[in-house]
């Protein structure tokens, strides 16, 4: 059996002797069917609207400067990355091939006219479901978020903040904080989440819209109606404390652990006639290793 490049130094002494079972990743564990919660369809409303749905003067944020590339021509020769284009009109025309296209025009502040074509008819159009502009955020997602979000108590769930130079700091997870602005954040991301702890501390988080499994950062994946400790009084608090500052120490558990640091990229489970004993491993280099359910050695 292959053992984890991480952990080969440890094998002599941690898996010699044991009869391992084949290694699963970390998409194997603890995963269970559930019902949708309160916390999955909060942001069910927040959504991008499609064509059939604009009006003249509708709002995208560009993200990107590339967006250039999909206006041709029509493109300024400066950057549009940070402007905000208005929906101007929609009109169909014979494609190069002698097909029916759309044009989407748009205005930039100045009153350049932007157009992006589309290899669809019309009609076509006018039923899809979403109408995506490249590079863009409609804004009024971000006014749907920020009615539902601005100046609400939540549980943040992820401890992956940034600060107001977009840059990773060490943040808290399993704390309330109140939400202080929902702004356009960026292409990969499109709600930035300004939000401030009981303690003072600010920063920033980057959700998606929409409800659970349509994105892998949307609201329930990272705020919670409630406090998530009452689900786990039986948590020693002093193991509690170092949860929410995304620590482990040993003698915690697995469940602790997981709650510690995430789920794990990939596990490898063995036993003795004495012992069961588990390696994770994380995919920036930190390693746990359990025997009969609590962590015995590990690196962060």
């Amino acid at each position: 059996m292959l053992i984890l490049p991480a952990l080969s130094a440890l094998q002599g002494c941690f898996f010699t002797g044991v009869e391992s079972t084949p290694r699963i990743t970390g998409r194997d564990v603890k995963r269970e069917v559930t019902p949708l919660t309160a916390e999955d369809t909060y942001l069910a409303s927040v959504s991008d609207a499609p064509l059939s749905a604009w009006e003249h003067g509708k709002q995208f944020k560009v993200t990107d400067a590339r967006i250039s590339r999909i206006f041709g021509a029509t493109a300024p020769a400066e950057s549009l990355e940070g402007q905000v284009i208005t929906f101007d009109s929609a009109t169909e025309t014979a494609g190069v091939t002698g097909g029916t296209v759309t044009d989407l025009a748009f205005l930039t502040p100045e009153g350049w006219r932007l157009v992006y074509r589309i290899n669809k008819p019309m009609e076509r159009l006018l039923t899809d479901s979403v109408t995506e502009i490249p590079f863009t955020i409609q804004l009024s997602v971000i006014d749907r978020a920020r009615e539902l979000m601005e100046g609400k108590e939540f549980y943040i769930l992820s401890s992956s903040w940034r600060d107001d130079a977009d840059t990773p700091v060490a943040g808290f997870k399993f704390i309330p904080v109140v939400i202080d602005s929902v702004r356009p954040g960026n292409a990969l991301s499109p709600i930035k989440v300004a939000f401030t702890d009981r303690d003072g501390h600010s920063a920033r988080i980057f959700i998606h819209p929409g409800v659970k499994g349509n994105a892998p950062r949307t609201f329930s994946r990272v705020f919670s109606f409630t406090d998530p400790r009452l689900r786990y009084q039986h948590i020693p608090p002093e193991q509690w404390q170092l949860i929410i500052a995304g620590r482990v120490t040993e003698g915690m558990t697995t469940e602790a652990c997981r709650l510690a640091l995430g789920t794990p990229k990939e596990v490898e489970r063995g036993a003795t006639n004495s012992v069961i004993r588990e390696a994770w491993l994380y995919e920036n280099g930190v390693y746990l290793l359990f025997e009969d359910g609590l962590l015995k050695r590990f690196r962060h």
